[in-house]
């Protein structure tokens, strides 16, 4: 697949984040919460899941999928109930553990500098999202914030990115997103936007071929302030 290069600074006129993942080290309390919910439900004999399991099945998918995939016989009720109360968990959790993704405060001084416009792009809940997006100390950063959900179609469809780019009304030409999920970073690159992949669940093998321009650890990695000079 060929990858689009990032603007230069020069021509750079918007970025575009997705959050969990991204923003944050989130996976780790997603993890901890579902491992809790399903054996206290007694899911898969009361054996904890692994990681594996989490990153194939879990991780990047809708909450409704998640629900339908782990509770296949319950009604779709029981099923949201579960997801909704997982959410809650993890947004407890959230208040006191969320760890901010090394250097995100010094590259978002830089986009303030550079006048450069943001928006934060994400499948989370909005009320997860805006909880994340103030815990990591960007409450008042971002221009916009687009849900996928309350969009036609989420991620891994282009709509949301989309409509970020229309909201800020700026070309994709003249824009990045930064993902971390293979699924986040598809809607990117089918909204025709150059994608930064940050590694964390999804190993780096897999964002570039799915299209990242190329990958970063965090945002103090020098791959990603070489591109931008």
């Amino acid at each position: 697949m060929g990858r689009r290069a990032i603007p230069k600074s020069g021509s750079l006129q918007a970025v575009l984040f997705d959050v969990d993942g991204t923003l944050c080290e989130s996976d780790a309390l997603h993890f901890k919460v579902y491992v809790d919910m399903l054996q206290e439900a007694g899911y898969n004999g009361g054996v904890p899941i692994s990681e594996e399991f989490f990153k194939e099945h879990i991780t990047g998918k809708f909450n409704t999928e998640v629900g339908e995939f782990l509770w296949p016989d319950w009604d779709p009720v029981a099923q949201r109930k579960f997801t909704d109360d997982k959410e809650t968990r993890f947004r407890r959790l959230a208040e006191t553990q969320l760890i901010t993704k090394r250097g995100l405060n010094k590259f978002c001084d830089w986009l303030k500098k550079n006048n450069i416009r943001r928006a934060a792009v994400t499948n989370a809940p909005r009320i997860n999202a805006e909880q994340m997006i103030k815990a990591v100390g960007l409450g008042d950063f971002f221009e916009h914030i687009v849900i996928g959900y309350e969009c036609e179609r989420a991620k891994p469809f282009p709509d949301p990115y989309l409509m970020a780019l229309k909201l800020l009304g700026v070309p994709a030409d003249k824009a990045f997103a930064v993902e971390d999920s293979q699924s986040g970073l598809q809607a990117a690159v089918d909204a025709q936007l150059a994608v930064v992949g940050i590694v964390g669940a999804t190993p780096a093998g897999v964002l570039l071929q799915t299209g990242a321009a190329f990958t970063i650890e965090d945002f103090e990695d020098p791959a990603l302030w070489k591109a931008l000079e």
